[in-house]
């Protein structure tokens, strides 16, 4: 079975973890009761990897939340917006997402988020660029397209490549500082 999580360090303290579970399913039912102690989303994702594909899936479009709503703050700050006020704005309009309304990466707009402890802790770049990559890997098998995709991967590596690799990923802010 594959059994990867999505909930991050805190999810795990807090026993919120979503599971995407790959196998048969027999093997699921039995350990579905386990992994209800450990998460709050549990999903059988299919047979045998698709636990796997699905994580796959998640982060990539996860990375790319995070690229767009850093380029959108960073945009409103370079135009005299106050970050506060645009995340609120986008929050309640059309542009809200989970990276926004819960990982918030620009500094001192949320408390407890890894970009108002510069980028400590979370999840790292190191470890979004190889998800990503693992992402591209799984588009090549199945000739699916996804650009957006592979444009995150590069800027991650990118990001990763000047130094940031032990930051969390939603220092990817910084890249796009003026």
């Amino acid at each position: 079975m594959d059994a990867p999580v999505s909930g991050g360090v805190g999810g795990a303290v807090a026993g919120t973890l979503s599971f995407m579970v790959g196998g048969s399913d027999v093997e699921f039912k039995q350990v579905e009761p386990i992994l209800n102690t450990m998460g709050k989303n549990i999903f059988h994702a299919g047979d045998h990897g698709a636990g796997q594909i699905a994580k796959a899936c998640n982060n990539m479009l996860l990375s790319v939340l995070m690229i767009g709503t850093s380029e959108a703050l960073q945009l409103g700050l370079a135009n005299g917006l106050d970050a506060k006020v645009l995340s609120n704005i986008m929050s309640k309009s059309s542009g809200s997402n989970w990276t926004l309304d819960v990982y918030n990466p620009c500094p001192d707009v949320m408390e407890n988020v890894p970009s108002s402890n510069d980028y400590q802790g979370g999840f790292m770049v190191d470890l979004m660029a190889k998800d990503l990559g693992l992402a591209m890997d799984t588009a090549i098998g199945s000739q699916s397209a996804t650009p957006m995709g592979a444009l995150a991967r590069n800027l991650y590596a990118m990001h990763a490549a000047s130094g940031s690799g032990g930051k969390d990923f939603s220092s990817i802010f910084n890249l796009f500082n003026k």
